[in-house]
């Protein structure tokens, strides 16, 4: 699992940003816990020939069996 961590800055419309917090309380789960599993989802799947570490591969497998 990674260490560190950095800061992603999104813009989006108060709207959505509103419906996105009220589904993901919805389903129990953090803005942020859903944007890090779409970004890992997106990052396998658009990985081309780059070879991915077992981390990412071990946390998407996690995520897809919970």
């Amino acid at each position: 699992m990674e260490n560190k961590t950095a800061r992603f800055t999104v813009l989006l419309d108060p709207r959505k940003k509103r419906m996105f917090e009220e589904i993901c309380a919805a389903q129990d789960l953090t803005p942020s816990q859903v944007v890090r599993q779409l970004i890992r989802e997106y990052v396998i799947a658009n990985a081309g020939n780059r070879e991915l570490p077992a981390w990412l591969l071990a946390a998407s497998k996690k995520t897809a069996t919970a």
